[in-house]
């Protein structure tokens, strides 16, 4: 699909670096229909144009993103079609970044969590402001964790500290999540786009395709990955939307 353009999420290029920023503060950047949609399709984009030659991801306000938007999830109990088609684009999320060509520098401004901290995550460098921390609380509100952390956290860190993780959905420090590898640098809240862009122009800079196809051979593990877990996790998580637990999260966040 072509690249619909929405406010909610700004895409600005200097030179060769264009900053994509998550642009719902009111709700967190939590991904509204309309983020989701544009986070699917604009990587091909980003892709086919030759005058971008690296990514800068982050999130206006004090978060990075706040994961799933709660009417989402009601429709997704409510109606399984619903469902069905929002956890198909949750796979062609995972599948978009992975398959993006060029480097995507994440700048994690606030808390990253549920499927913000998913995105956050693929990409391919982490900064972190120190004020900030990532989370995966699926398990806790009552869902499979099918989109982002059962696939890809096993490759950044122990089985044991990823099952620890995803099944108490704790909250993990910006200084935690880079001892943990699941960031790479704990940046100063003032600094960390200044921070960010300067790194992506950094990388701009560097012989593309060897810099675009060594980026390719490292996430076919991440692919292989995808391929393997997430049919079964996506699956597996569609059924826990009709569940009583997760109907009890609707209803607390609802009340």
């Amino acid at each position: 699909m072509p690249y619909t353009p929405t406010p909610h999420l700004l895409v600005e290029q200097t030179g060769p670096v264009v900053k994509l920023t998550l642009n719902n503060p009111e709700k967190r950047n939590c991904f509204l229909d309309d983020i989701h949609a544009a986070m699917q399709e604009i990587w091909l984009d980003l892709a086919a144009d030759r005058s971008v030659r690296s990514v800068v991801l982050t999130g206006a306000g004090r978060a990075f993103s706040a994961g799933g938007d709660i009417p989402d999830f009601i429709r997704s109990y409510e109606d399984p079609e619903h469902r069905r088609i929002s956890l198909r684009g949750a796979k062609r999320l995972m599948d978009a970044m992975a398959e993006f060509p060029k480097p995507i520098v994440a700048a994690v401004n606030g808390p990253a969590v549920g499927l913000g901290c998913s995105v956050a995550v693929s990409c391919d460098i982490v900064y972190i402001a120190e004020s900030a921390y990532i989370a995966d609380p699926h398990v806790s509100i009552g869902l499979v964790c099918g989109d982002g952390g059962a696939v890809a956290w096993p490759l950044m860190m122990s089985l044991l500290k990823a099952k620890e993780l995803l099944f108490t959905g704790d909250r993990i420090s910006a200084a935690e999540a880079v001892a943990l590898g699941l960031a790479n640098k704990v940046v100063p809240d003032a600094e960390l786009v200044d921070q960010a862009v300067a790194l992506a122009e950094r990388l701009a800079a560097q012989p593309p395709q060897a810099l675009q196809e060594t980026k390719r051979a490292l996430n076919l593990h991440m692919q292989a990955a995808i391929n393997m877990v997430a049919p079964f996790a996506l699956a597996a998580e569609s059924e826990s939307f009709g569940t009583d637990e997760l109907r009890a999260t609707i209803e607390k966040f609802t009340k």
